[in-house]
């Protein structure tokens, strides 16, 4: 069976999960799986970024990284980044084909994004540096499997609370669980979750370092990047994190050439200037909203937005309203997950915003599309950007 025929019955988003299903298969099947130990990432927002990040910058110094993210915007190979871009259509499927072999009828016991962290240990294992970004919370994540050389987590917050639990704390521990013996935590965090890392890391034996930030001497070298790219803070404050990293796994001076020698993201749809007033981002909750408006403040901007159901359409909402000039609803529908739709119109009413269906473009006004993965699939495949 080839890799598109796989995927096309397999369904990215599921109600109902078995956390124990990787874990089985890889005791099973470990003997084939022979990739370093990876750098583990986990949060709720920016593991792609900081993980994109750390991936160019160990790339700048001459090593090949393998990078794992999720989810993807247009393509499955998206999620699988290797020699400085997006694997080719015949490794990919090469990949799938002994990881076929290898898993036989085990192989459909696998949910989509398990058989991804599968066939993603096979494309890197000869690779110097492996990152894996989470999907799903942390401790019973299908990355969790391997071996970690680095945990790094991202800032945590409230997300996917049907499957993580309804509050911060249950939601950061099971992220938090995680922990290698060589961690990295972000301060741009909830208090009692730096506590709570503090904890995890005493009882682990765990090297724990918080990130306030960075010494001098990086600091001076990422002011000029900052101002060349025009970096938003919550981008910033990724990079922050993976400089950081860089550090721990070799030497600040070595993390210093490479940064003097870093070029844009290459990772799309986070904060994307697509033309002079349209811009992209992927985020799909609060923190992001939040971060979108930190980046808008003093603006007014037309929004294009939808989101999945199951988000805090309301508090997002309320979020983003000091900088709508208007919210334009983009009318989309999931097989598997409901949006928001004509709900959102019924919370701007409530929250006094503007707000109407998306017909067109104004080019000669701001605009930011955001929501969600599938919002932004979408209108860049309408509207050809």
């Amino acid at each position: 069976m080839s890799l598109s025929e796989f995927l096309a019955k397999k369904s990215e988003f599921y109600s109902k999960i078995d956390p124990f299903v990787a874990f089985r298969i890889f005791e099973k099947y470990q003997k084939y799986f022979k990739i370093p130990p990876i750098i583990h990432i986990v949060g709720t927002n920016g593991k792609g970024s900081t993980g994109r990040f750390l991936a160019q910058l160990l790339e700048i110094l001459g090593y090949e990284v393998g990078h794992y993210s999720s989810p993807h915007l247009f393509e499955f190979r998206e999620r699988f980044y290797l020699k400085k871009g997006i694997v080719d259509e015949d490794l990919l499927e090469k990949t799938h084909q002994k990881l076929s072999l290898i898993l036989q009828k085990d192989l459909e016991k696998l949910s989509y994004f398990e058989y991804a962290t599968f066939l993603a240990a096979l494309l890197f294992e000869k690779c110097d540096f492996v990152i894996f970004e989470a999907g799903l919370g942390g401790e019973y994540d299908a990355t969790s499997v391997f071996k970690k050389r680095l945990s790094i987590f991202t800032q945590i917050d409230y997300d996917h609370e049907q499957f993580l639990g309804n509050t911060l704390e249950k939601i950061a521990r099971t992220k938090l669980k995680t922990m290698a013996k060589k961690a990295l935590i972000s301060t741009n965090q909830n208090e009692s979750i730096l506590k709570m890392a503090q904890k995890i890391a005493l009882l682990k034996g765990a090297k724990l370092c918080i990130l306030k930030d960075l010494s001098s001497d990086l600091l001076e070298n990422l002011e000029p990047y900052k101002a060349k790219f025009k970096l938003p803070l919550f981008l910033e404050n990724n990079l922050k994190l993976a400089l950081k990293a860089c550090e721990i796994l070799l030497s600040k001076s070595q993390t210093i050439k490479a940064l003097q020698n870093l070029t844009s993201l290459n990772l799309r749809g986070r904060l994307e200037k697509l033309k002079e007033n349209l811009y992209i981002d992927v985020g799909h909750n609060v923190l992001a909203a939040r971060a979108l408006c930190e980046y808008f403040k003093d603006e007014k901007i037309e929004i294009v937005y939808n989101g999945f159901l199951d988000k805090k359409i309301f508090e997002i909402l309320k979020i983003l309203k000091p900088i709508s000039a208007r919210i334009m609803v983009f009318k989309c529908e999931n097989e598997v997950r409901a949006l928001a739709n004509e709900q959102i119109f019924e919370f701007c009413k409530e929250l006094n915003i503007e707000c109407e269906e998306f017909k067109r473009l104004d080019e000669g006004k701001k605009t930011l599309v955001f929501g969600s993965f599938v919002l932004v699939e979408k209108f860049l495949k309408d509207y050809g950007a």
